[in-house]
């Protein structure tokens, strides 16, 4: 999943939370097959054993939630040939757990066992030239696809199996959001109350920034290429994630073929919704709906932000006005976020 990036903007204001000039700690880089950014405001920071307190967090998460680690629980987990419940991580059935809620809210839109479409589809080593998936080849993989009715997770025991072997476990909609929320409570445990953790352009933004406000989160316009920014949204002790489909999308007959597939038909979206941006109560749960959203698109995801009372705004093309020409809608719950109600 391919995540826009946030822009943290500070702006000036007066006044001050602390007793002498804050003190700012930025850290950077890479995890998850991305970068990581941390700003951290306080007094008397020890930056050092900050840098490896997180360093040491990303790397936990990373041995748990990792597609990328074939030794990490969730590969060993989707490479186990067994049927029978298997042991899991507290931190692991954390995660299902979450992804399972989402999945039901969603009415299956978002879905951890999509890997067999995502592999049909090509998005990753794709070459122009490879056909689209036939209708045949689509079912077959629809097989292997809904969390539902493929896995089950008894979190009182701590285990989780599924219903055949070839089953196989995707977090990457997912657990970017859960490391985000494991750095900030890392920060937390630090003693720490001014922070923004973002990950790939996911993030938890706590308490105010330097300057005494609450942080200023910018939402990209959706353009190849552009940083022009469409909306700047106050964050304070919340998660954000925004998702889109103008950055990793492949063309062939004249059609355009976006990478956010709908697990519930098994092709790509093909309604007009470009991005979707998210606040929750944590990184996690912004980034699974961020990709629910995006799936559902404007009409249907506003139903269903409005019925569980999510804070969505959404980013469509206005076909009519013209390429570059957008048609933004916002649920009630982020209209409250932005104080505009």
């Amino acid at each position: 999943m391919r995540r826009l990036t946030a822009l943290a903007l500070m702006l000036f204001v007066s006044g001050c939370l602390f007793d002498k000039e804050p003190e700012v700690v930025r850290l950077s880089g890479e995890t998850m097959g991305t970068t990581f950014n941390i700003t951290a405001i306080g007094e008397d920071i020890d930056e050092t054993a900050l840098a490896a307190s997180v360093e040491e967090t990303l790397a936990q998460v990373n041995a748990k939630m990792s597609n990328w680690d074939p030794n990490s629980e969730v590969s060993t987990f989707s490479a186990s040939d067994s049927t029978a419940p298997a042991d899991v991580s507290e931190e692991f059935a954390y995660v299902i757990a979450a992804a399972n809620e989402v999945h039901e809210k969603s009415n299956g839109t978002f879905d951890v066992t999509l890997g067999p479409l995502i592999e049909l589809w090509g998005f990753g080593p794709r070459k122009p030239e490879d056909p689209v998936p036939a209708d045949a080849d689509i079912q077959a993989a629809l097989n292997g696809v809904g969390q539902a009715r493929l896995l089950k997770l008894d979190s009182a025991a701590g285990t989780l199996a599924k219903s055949n072997a070839d089953v196989g476990i995707n977090l990457s909609a997912i657990a970017k959001g859960y490391g985000i929320d494991a750095v900030a409570q890392s920060l937390s445990d630090a003693g720490l109350e001014n922070y923004m953790v973002e990950i790939g352009g996911d993030l938890v933004a706590k308490g105010q920034n330097d300057k005494g406000e609450s942080w200023q989160i910018g939402v990209e316009k959706p353009e190849t290429g552009s940083q022009i920014i469409q909306l700047i949204v106050p964050v304070d002790n919340l998660g954000m994630a925004t998702s889109g489909d103008y950055k990793n999308f492949f063309e062939q007959d004249g059609v355009r073929y976006s990478h956010i597939i709908d697990p519930t038909t098994g092709h790509p979206i093909t309604h007009r919704t470009t991005s979707v941006t998210v606040l929750a109560e944590n990184a996690m749960m912004a980034d699974a709906w961020a990709t629910a959203m995006l799936a559902l698109g404007q009409e249907e995801g506003l139903r269903l932000a409005e019925e569980h009372q999510l804070a969505v705004f959404f980013i469509s093309r206005d076909v009519a006005a013209g390429e570059d020409a957008y048609i933004t809608v916002q649920s009630s719950a982020f209209n409250d976020a932005l104080g505009t109600n």
